[in-house]
């Protein structure tokens, strides 16, 4: 019954080769093509380009977390499109949903997802709390792989959605220096092994 765990471990292979960078951080040649297209594209309106710059400068090819704290438009607001009244959740959902999509298929997923419950609780030398409705805490392959989404047509079509239901919101990038949940590299590998057990388990009992 080798072959079970020969196939498991190989599903777990492929599923790292999607999972992880094997490119290494950013190239400078890649980093002045991908400002140059946000430049082009608007993008300056609403970045800062030398923060995003000095970020992709300073890429060590590995994964990050980006933090963003959101307050949504509250009640109805225009679509950018069409001009009809749209509720301001429903406005984002129409960028969260292909957002997701399109970074999932880069490697990338929401870590964390939360709403508050509550005002600031511990807070100095701070502007007033806005009313955040939610807290994203979002996983990305690699630098390079959240300026190819950001460059991405289909994300660009979407992006005035976001703009649109959006009141307040920051985001800044981060790496955990400690994560106690379970991440996808441990848990797809466990579920890999205990189907693999119970396939060993089947065939064997017959």
């Amino acid at each position: 019954m080798l072959w079970i765990w020969i196939v498991a471990a190989g599903l777990y292979a492929l599923f790292r080769g999607w999972y992880d960078n094997w490119r290494g951080p950013l190239r400078r040649t890649e980093i002045d093509a991908f400002l140059e297209q946000a430049r082009a594209t608007g993008a300056d309106r609403h970045n800062d380009l030398a923060v995003v710059e000095d970020f992709l400068a300073r890429d060590d090819g590995r994964e990050f977390f980006m933090l963003n704290l959101v307050k949504v438009q509250a009640g109805e607001v225009p679509d950018p499109f069409t001009g009809q009244p749209v509720r301001g959740r429903d406005m984002l959902a129409r960028y969260t949903g292909p957002f997701m999509r399109r970074l999932f298929l880069r490697g990338g997923h929401p870590a964390l997802a939360a709403r508050p419950v509550g005002g600031y609780v511990d807070a100095w030398n701070t502007t007033a709390d806005p009313g955040w409705t939610l807290v994203g805490y979002m996983r990305y392959r690699s630098r390079r792989d959240m300026m190819r989404l950001a460059g991405d047509p289909a994300f660009r079509e979407i992006h005035p959605f976001k703009i649109a239901a959006t009141a307040t919101t920051f985001s800044f990038p981060t790496r955990p220096m400690l994560m106690l949940l379970v991440g996808p590299r441990l848990w797809v590998g466990l579920v890999l092994a205990l189907v693999a057990a119970l396939v060993q388990i089947a065939l064997t009992g017959r």
